[in-house]
C-alpha cells in the first residue's frame, strides 16, 4: 500500500483542502467543488484532526494558511500541476490535438486579436484555443491558464514573465471625428471613458488644447465597448497602444493629438513559475510579441512625431 493512503482521511481531502487553500474561503471552494460549505467544513476538519495540525486560520477576517498549511498547499499544488501536464500530454498524444488556454483582455481580444484570428490559427493548425476573457482591469491569477496578459510594476516571484510592451497611452479617435473637429473647432467633444481609469484623462492624458471647450462624456465598464464607440465616431477615447496598435495601423482609429504618454508598468505576458510553458504556448507567445512589435512598427511608420517604437519598447 503506498504510505500516503495511510497518512491521509482520503484522496478527497487534498482536493478539499488545495480549493480551500487557493480561494481562501470554504464557500468558494464548495462551489468550485459542487458541493456545500459545511462539507468543505467537515472535510478540513477531518483532515487537520488526521494530520494532527492546524492547516488553516479562521477568524473575522477570514482565512489564511498557517505555516504547515503553506508547506502542504505548495506541495499539493506543485502535484496536481504536475499531474495535470502528464494528462494533457496523454491527450494530446491520443488525440493530436493541442489546448492552449489564455487569459486577456475582452478588448485586446475583441479589437487586436480578432482581426488576425485567422493568422494565429494558420500559423497554429493543431492547436485548439480557449480564451478567458477578463473585461474590466486586467487583473486575476493565471493559476488555471497557459499564459495571461497583465500590467505589473515590478518582479514576480511566483510567475515568469516576457515584456511584452510598456503601458503606453494616447487619445484616439475616428478620423470623421478628428476632421469634423477641425470643420468646427467649437463643437462639444465627447470622451468615453472606461468607468475605473476616466480621472487619467486629468492626470497627464489629456488630449491637448485641440479639444477645449465644452465637453460631454460617455461612461462605460467595458473598454471594449469603449474603443467601439471610438470606432463608431462618438467620441475620443484613452488608447493603450496594446491594445489600439491595430486600428491605428489600418487608419480606422487616429491619435487625437500628438501626446503619448507611458506609465511606470510594464504588459508582461506570464505564467506560474511551477508551471513550465509547453513547447506550443512558448510559440504562441513569441508569436503574440512578434505581432505587437510588427503592429507598433506601422504605426511608427505612419506616425514618427509620436516615437513610439522607442516609447512602446524601451525598457530603462
Amino acid at each position: 500500500m503506498n504510505p500516503l493512503r495511510r497518512m491521509l482521511p482520503s484522496n478527497h481531502a487534498l482536493f478539499v483542502f488545495e480549493a480551500v487553500a487557493r480561494n481562501t474561503s470554504f464557500t468558494r471552494a464548495a462551489a468550485e467543488l459542487n458541493v456545500t460549505q459545511p462539507a468543505v467544513s467537515k472535510a478540513m476538519a477531518q483532515l487537520e484532526r488526521h494530520l494532527g495540525v492546524r492547516l488553516i486560520d479562521r477568524s473575522a477576517e477570514g482565512l489564511a494558511l498557517t505555516e504547515d498549511g503553506a508547506i502542504l498547499y505548495r506541495r499539493v499544488a506543485d502535484g496536481f500541476r504536475g499531474i495535470e501536464a502528464a494528462l494533457r500530454e496523454i491527450d494530446i498524444r491520443r488525440t493530436g490535438i493541442d489546448t492552449v488556454t489564455l487569459s486577456l483582455s475582452s478588448a485586446f481580444t475583441t479589437h487586436w486579436l480578432m482581426p488576425r484570428i485567422n493568422t494565429l490559427q494558420e500559423a497554429f493548425p493543431s492547436v485548439d484555443f480557449r480564451f478567458q476573457l477578463i473585461p474590466g482591469a486586467l487583473a486575476g491569477p493565471v493559476d488555471d491558464v497557459d499564459l495571461g496578459m497583465r500590467f505589473v510594476e515590478g518582479p514576480d516571484l511566483d510567475h515568469e514573465a516576457l515584456f511584452l510592451m510598456n503601458e503606453v497611452m494616447l487619445p484616439v479617435c475616428s478620423p470623421a471625428y478628428r476632421a469634423g473637429r477641425g470643420a468646427d473647432p467649437e463643437s462639444r467633444t465627447t470622451f468615453v471613458n472606461l468607468t475605473a481609469t476616466s480621472p487619467m484623462w486629468i492626470g497627464g492624458v489629456d488630449p491637448g488644447p485641440d479639444w477645449n471647450g465644452s465637453r460631454a462624456s460617455l461612461n462605460f465598464s467595458d473598454y471594449a465597448v469603449v474603443l467601439q464607440a471610438a470606432l463608431l465616431g462618438q467620441g475620443v477615447a484613452l488608447g493603450w497602444m496594446s491594445v489600439v496598435s491595430h486600428w491605428l495601423s489600418t487608419g480606422d482609429l487616429v491619435p487625437a493629438a500628438d501626446r503619448v504618454t507611458r506609465t511606470a508598468r510594464v504588459c508582461q505576458l506570464i505564467h506560474l513559475r511551477s508551471r513550465p510553458l509547453r513547447r506550443s504556448v512558448a510559440a504562441v507567445r513569441d508569436w503574440l510579441v512578434a505581432e505587437m512589435r510588427a503592429d507598433v512598427a506601422r504605426v511608427d511608420a505612419l506616425y514618427p512625431e509620436l516615437g513610439l517604437i522607442r516609447t512602446c519598447f524601451e525598457t530603462s
